[in-house]
């Protein structure tokens, strides 16, 4: 095992070595998505995996800088992981959102050589966010740091 204690949520991932993860969050709802990102890296901390963090103001521009970041000449990732947190309101803007977002994500996964994991948030209200940053619905920022641990081991697998 990778990592260390006793997190059931740990068990079953792979070993790394100089696996390096971006993460692209969003400035909205700022308080939760910290949370998202703290419990992504602890787990990748936790697996040796160094990662670098890029801020975008809403859901709807994470992949445009996820697809611009692959694109450039800076160091590589082994994967990519979207954060964000979109909560309902009264218009249909977070259906728009959503589609967009989900969308985006589902498009960068299938041209980039490597994955984007989805960790962004799609609630109804603030109360069903928190209770997935640690909450009886677990912690989705760690379940998308074991994602993104696990999709890279199996994409070096298929590329030896």
């Amino acid at each position: 095992m990778a990592t260390k204690g006793n997190n059931a949520l740990n068990k079953g991932i792979p070993a790394l070595k100089d696996a390096f993860v971006v993460i692209v969050k969003t400035e909205w709802n700022a308080p939760i998505v910290n949370k998202l990102e703290a419990g992504a890296k602890k787990i990748l901390k936790e697996a040796g995996i160094d990662t670098k963090t890029l801020v975008v103001p809403g859901a709807v521009e994470i992949p445009f800088i996820i697809k611009q970041y692959a694109d450039s000449i800076q160091n590589q990732p082994d994967a990519f992981i979207a954060l964000g947190t979109v909560i309902r309101g009264d218009t249909p803007h977070f259906d728009y959102v959503c589609k967009a977002i989900t969308d985006g994500v589902l498009s960068l996964n299938m041209m980039l050589e490597v994955p984007t994991i989805f960790g962004v948030l799609t609630v109804n209200d603030e109360q069903q966010a928190k209770e997935r940053i640690g909450g009886k619905h677990g912690h989705k920022g760690e379940e998308a740091a074991v994602t993104a641990i696990k999709m890279i081991r199996l994409n070096r697998s298929l590329n030896k």
